[in-house]
C-alpha cells in the first residue's frame, strides 16, 4: 500500500498567498489574480488565496479547510511588501491559534516579498508608465507607501527612494499614507526644496485600494497636474517573486531536503 505523502494529497505542501485584505473589491480582485498567475507558475501545487483581514476567505477558514482535505504541511507566502506588524505580530498570532486547534497540521510562513529587486524595478516601470521622462533631473519621485510604526520598514522604503536617485539621477523621497512621516504633501515640498519642477508618485502598494486612492488625492491637491503610478498589480514578475518565496520556503524543510 502506498504511503500517504506528510504534506498533502499533491507529495508537495500547499502554498497559501496571503494578502491584508480591503473594503475595496478591487483589492481583493488584483490579489486573486495574482494568484492565479502563481497558480499556473506551479501546476502540481495547491494554491490558495486568502486574507488576514476585511476580504475573503480568511486566512484561519483556508487553513482549515486544507487540513480537512489532508493536507498537514502548508507554507503561507505573505503578499506584504513590508516586515511590520502584519508579518511579525498579526500572521504568526493567526497561525499559532490555528495550529493549536489542529495539531497535526504543520504551517511554515516564508518572508514577506519585501524589496525584493524586481518588485522595485516593477515599481519603477510603473512610473514609466506614467510617460514621465525618467532622465529628467527635474522630475521630483514620491515613492508612497503604507507607512508604520515600526521603523526598519519605513526606512526600508526609503533605501529604495535613495538607491533610485543614486541610480537615475532624478530626485526622491519617500513618503508615508499613514502613521509614519513624511506624508505626500510634505515629501513633495521637499522635493520642490531641492529644485523638482515636475513630479511624480510611485506606488510601493501591491494594488488599488483606499489608501492609494488617498495618496493619489493628497498628490492632486499638493501639487496639481502630477502624475500618479498605479499599484504593482497583478503582473507575472510579482508572480515569480512568491514561487521564490516559497521555494525558499521548502528549502528549509529537512523531509524535502532529505528527499
Amino acid at each position: 500500500m502506498a504511503t500517504q505523502s506528510p504534506f498533502g494529497p499533491s507529495g508537495l505542501p500547499a502554498l497559501v498567498a496571503v494578502a491584508h485584505g480591503s473594503r475595496d473589491p478591487r483589492s481583493a480582485a488584483t490579489v486573486r489574480a495574482l494568484v492565479d498567475l502563481v497558480r499556473a507558475g506551479t501546476p502540481h501545487v495547491d494554491v490558495r488565496t486568502a486574507f488576514l483581514d476585511l476580504s475573503d476567505p480568511p486566512i484561519a477558514d483556508v487553513l482549515a479547510d486544507l487540513h480537512g482535505e489532508g493536507h498537514r504541511h502548508v507554507v503561507v507566502v505573505p503578499l506584504l511588501l513590508g516586515d511590520a506588524y502584519h508579518a511579525r505580530v498579526d500572521l504568526p498570532g493567526i497561525v499559532d491559534r490555528v495550529t493549536a486547534r489542529l495539531p497535526q497540521l504543520r504551517v511554515t510562513v516564508s518572508h514577506v516579498l519585501g524589496t525584493d529587486p524586481a518588485l522595485c524595478e516593477l515599481a519603477l516601470r510603473r512610473v514609466r508608465e506614467t510617460g514621465e521622462d525618467l532622465d529628467d533631473p527635474r522630475l521630483g519621485v514620491v515613492l508612497a507607501a503604507v507607512g508604520s510604526s515600526h521603523t526598519h520598514a519605513n526606512a526600508a522604503v526609503e533605501r529604495i527612494a535613495e538607491d533610485w536617485q543614486a541610480r537615475h539621477g532624478f530626485l526622491a523621497a519617500p513618503a508615508f499614507a499613514s502613521v509614519a512621516q513624511p506624508d505626500v504633501p510634505a515629501a513633495l515640498a521637499a522635493l520642490r526644496a531641492r529644485g523638482g519642477q515636475r513630479f511624480v508618485v510611485a506606488s510601493w502598494f501591491l494594488a488599488p485600494g483606499l489608501l492609494p486612492d488617498r495618496v493619489r488625492d493628497a498628490a492632486h491637491a499638493a501639487a496639481p497636474g502630477t502624475s500618479v503610478a498605479a499599484p504593482l498589480g497583478a503582473e507575472p514578475v510579482l508572480a515569480e517573486v512568491v514561487l521564490r518565496r516559497y521555494a525558499d520556503a521548502l528549502a528549509t524543510l529537512p523531509s524535502l531536503r532529505s528527499a
